[in-house]
């Protein structure tokens, strides 16, 4: 991509001014100041805040949706000397002027890179350039493709929307990014009434009229790589914390429940059946007859489901299972600073609600937090603060872990993980989530996820979807099955002859449009061999990519990028991924490509250029150009990048299990590579403390050389580890020992 913006420095380096009148600024029909802050060498804060009747400048109200950024002023005034001010900032140059209201950024060559202009008083729009594809903005909403241009998108957070069926929830967040260098935060004014405008030549943030009242605040980012988008956004969002090892195996959701034996009888079938899973999650009362707890508003454990909730949840975890419980009705008003102190009357208070967590939080290991939709913005970061400072004042060097429906921009600092809400079981569903997933993870929170084939059952959901989403999922960062007629949702649901508990009114067997109408299979769909197999293969697969995994959401703490990355991200330069919406990148090396069309037998895709290796076959394919990858029920097409080093355990069954065997560490020859493999304890907070062991692992082609580098430790001997190294093409294997000190093999 052409450097668009290069900044050394951002220095105040010379001020010109035309004229000798001075225009003062507006924002809408109110005098305003506009005060422009340097951030980092990339980025800059822009605040255009309207005068109070003593003509000082409003000030925004507090907010805990961003940290507290340093930044550095560089202008601040209420008038334009002359109608224009020209600012040098390093490599750019920077224009500020009347008639109307703008400011423009140019690169060295003076190409203008983005401009921002206020043309309008009645509404205080703020335009932007919009020449290329925008990503972004959240997740759900409306799209055709990756890029959010040609929709109006109001500024709510909802699981109502028309959209919901095939796009999800909706959960806007003001980021934007242009594909042609640039990226937007618009931080204030916060308002659901809030919309972005992408209809037109140009985008505009529109603020709820009441809003014009506050200053407006927005983040532009100047960007070369899109690595910078993630470290840059990190430097005014905060840092995402590393997840618990557990977190990325597979979680298992119950819905109605007929009694504890149902309990057991789902966890010994998944140890029984050798099907890897890390967690059982149950839904609440309410949703269901039957849930955990006595209703949305109770924390106190159902009878009937769980007797002795001591008891019962000491033996699931005794069978390496961690317990997650949902939640749904949180106060509309949550906010607090600190789950720390005690606020007896103010219920809203997160320390408070807190509190009524606290008894069955002491058995259990995790939340699943729904609903939320009601919540304002602020209240929404609240309750993802609560739910990982609470379990973490509770039980002391432990990572929390939750997962929302809902949430906003910021909430990634607090682990960030949410779910697509409620979408109907259909392909279109599936196909449109691919793109939804790749927005969210880059505007969102970097862990994302969706109900295994969705949540609503509908005539579409079959075996094949089932099955086919679930490939899709074994590549997203939360790998979770859920939904209702829950049955089905077991790996071996679809081989035994019924759908489990009813969770609808009609089941005919002799009606089949009634029962089709309804969300039901035919009854010839429920005995189908095929699909525990493959779900099998999947886990496994999921078990086994357990090191790469682990490494690339510790690339998320290092620097932000999410797991799951859209081909822009990793080909900025190719024209063909510009909008691509069917594929991905899962860490850097693996490219995903989901089959989502029923009785689909070839899978069209494409491969940037370099060389690519089918995982399946091991066929080495030349890129830079689409080809039709044979597929049949078991096949998600997946390839690995030729340089490529993928670090490979043994299948266990729970990701703490000690497995015996080596890690495999797979190099994909024709061409130099590198990898760092990420080891620490998987559950503490040590790591934060640089209690780790990070390997930097290199192939030279030339040489069939393999290095191992220690690039970080915590100081203490690390013991003599054997690996096996498997050589691509050809097959051929090595056994390697590395005692933590920088050692070549030849291979």
């Amino acid at each position: 991509m052409k450097i668009l913006w290069t900044i050394t420095a951002v220095l105040l380096c010379s001020v010109t001014v035309y004229g000798q009148s001075s225009t003062e600024i507006r924002y809408g029909k109110r005098k305003a100041e506009l005060a422009i802050s340097q951030v980092s060498d990339l980025t800059l804060e822009i605040k255009l805040s309207p005068l109070g009747a003593n003509g000082e400048p409003t000030v925004s109200p507090p907010s805990d949706v961003l940290i507290d950024y340093p930044r550095t002023l560089l202008w601040r005034g209420t008038t334009i000397a002359g109608g224009e001010i020209t600012k040098k900032a390093g490599a750019l140059t920077i224009h500020i002027r009347s008639s109307p209201l703008s400011v423009s950024i140019e690169d060295r060559e003076g190409t203008v890179i983005q401009e921002f202009a206020w043309p309008d008083e009645e509404t205080g729009a703020t335009s932007f350039q919009t020449p290329a594809p925008v990503y972004g903005m959240g997740e759900g909403g409306r799209l055709d493709h990756l890029d959010r241009r040609g929709f109006l998108h109001p500024m709510k957070d909802g699981n109502a929307s028309y959209e919901l069926a095939t796009h999800g929830a909706y959960i806007a967040a003001p980021m934007l990014i242009g594909l042609n260098g640039w990226s937007l935060f618009f931080h204030h004014p916060i308002s659901k009434g809030n919309f972005i405008d992408m209809r037109h030549a140009d985008g505009k943030f529109l603020p709820a009229l009441e809003m014009l009242e506050q200053p407006l605040t927005f983040i532009a980012t100047c960007w070369t790589k899109p690595i910078e988008i993630f470290t840059e956004y990190r430097k005014i969002a905060g840092v995402t914390p590393l997840p618990p090892k557990w977190s990325l195996g597979y979680m298992q959701s119950h819905r109605t429940l007929s009694g504890p034996d149902e309990l057991f009888w789902v966890a010994h079938n998944l140890r029984e059946r050798n099907l890897p899973t890390d967690a059982l999650i149950y839904l609440g009362t309410g949703f269901t007859p039957t849930g955990w707890n006595n209703g949305h508003d109770s924390f106190d454990f159902n009878p009937l489901i769980f007797p002795n909730p001591e008891g019962i949840i000491d033996s699931l975890q005794n069978l390496d299972f961690k317990v997650v419980l949902h939640n749904y009705a949180p106060p509309r008003n949550l906010h607090g600073a600190s789950i720390d102190g005690s606020n007896p009357t103010d219920t809203g208070n997160i320390n408070h609600f807190w509190n009524r967590h606290r008894a069955a939080n002491s058995l259990v290991d995790a939340w699943w937090p729904d609903g939320g939709e009601g919540l304002s913005a602020e209240s929404r970061v609240a309750r993802h603060k609560m739910y990982y400072q609470g379990p973490l004042y509770d039980k002391a060097n432990i990572r929390p872990w939750s997962l929302h429906r809902t949430g906003y921009s910021g909430v990634n600092r607090y682990g960030g993980w949410i779910w697509s809400g409620d979408p109907s079981s259909r392909w279109k569903t599936l196909q449109t989530h691919i793109a939804v997933g790749l927005n969210h993870s880059v505007s969102l929170t970097p862990f994302w996820g969706a109900d295994i084939a969705a949540f609503v059952p509908t005539n579409e959901l079959t075996g094949e979807l089932y099955i086919r989403w679930f490939q899709f999922a074994a590549f997203t960062a939360s790998f979770r099955a859920h939904g209702r007629t829950w049955h089905l949702r077991l790996p071996w649901g679809w081989n035994q002859g019924h759908v489990g508990p009813p969770e609808s009114s009609i089941f005919d067997s002799e009606n089949r449009d009634a029962t089709l109408q309804h969300g039901y299979p035919y009854p010839d769909e429920l005995r189908n061999t095929l699909i525990e197999p493959i779900a099998r293969q999947y886990l496994n697969l999921r078990y086994q990519l357990l090191p790469y995994n682990y490494s690339i959401f510790k690339e998320t703490y290092d620097s932000g990028v999410p797991p799951m990355r859209a081909m822009w991200v990793a080909y900025p330069d190719d024209r063909h991924v510009a909008n691509m919406d069917d594929q991905y990148f899962w860490g850097d090396d693996l490219l995903v490509a989901p089959v989502y069309e029923r009785g689909q037998t070839s899978r069209n895709l494409y491969l940037p250029q370099g060389n690519w290796y089918d995982f399946w076959t091991n066929e080495v394919i030349a890129g830079g150009r689409f080809i039709a990858r044979k597929v049949d029920l078991a096949t998600l097409p997946l390839y690995v990048r030729a340089g490529a080093i993928i670090p490979f355990d043994p299948v266990r069954q729970y990701t703490a299990e000690e497995v015996s065997g080596n890690t495999t560490l797979k190099v994909y020859g024709g061409a130099n590579g590198t990898f760092t493999l990420y080891e620490d304890d998987g559950n503490s907070q040590e790591y934060l403390k640089g209690t780790f062991n990070q390997t930097t692992i290199t192939w030279d082609d030339a040489s069939r050389t393999l290095t191992l580098k220690p690039t970080h430790s915590d100081g203490k001997k690390v013991a003599d580890r054997v690996f096996t190294v498997e050589l691509f093409p050809g097959g051929q294997f090595k056994t390697i020992t590395y005692s933590g000190k920088e050692a070549s093999f030849k291979l």
